[in-house]
C-alpha cells in the first residue's frame, strides 16, 4: 500500500512540474559581425505558435551545436531563412533591425 501511495505522489509531482514548466529556452544572443542578434523563444513559441519540433532537431539543436550561417545562406533558406522567407515570416533580405541590434 505504501508503494502505491509513493508512486501516486511521484506521479502527481511529475505531472505538476510538467504543467508549470516554462516552454522555450528564453532569449539566446548570438554575437555577429555587426552587433548582436537576439533570438526570442517566447516570440516564436508563444506569439507565433510554433511547436518546438518545427525547429528542433531539424534546423537547430543547441546554441553550442548550431552551425553558423551567413546572410547569404539564410537567403537560400538555411537556418533562420527556412521560415524568414517573406512568405511565412518577414524576409531576412530586409527588415535588418528586427534581428540585428547595435
Amino acid at each position: 500500500m505504501k508503494i502505491i501511495a509513493a508512486v501516486g505522489i511521484s506521479l502527481a509531482l511529475l505531472l505538476s512540474s510538467i504543467a508549470f514548466a516554462k516552454v522555450g529556452g528564453g532569449d539566446i544572443v548570438f554575437e555577429v559581425k555587426k552587433g548582436k542578434v537576439t533570438f526570442s523563444h517566447d516570440s516564436h513559441v508563444k506569439t507565433s505558435g510554433l511547436a518546438c519540433q518545427e525547429c528542433h532537431d531539424k534546423l537547430f539543436v543547441t546554441k553550442a551545436k548550431h552551425k553558423k550561417a551567413s546572410m547569404a545562406d539564410m537567403g537560400k533558406g538555411k537556418s533562420c531563412g527556412a521560415c524568414h522567407d517573406g512568405k511565412r515570416a518577414f524576409s531576412v533580405k530586409s527588415n535588418c533591425g528586427n534581428c540585428h541590434q547595435k
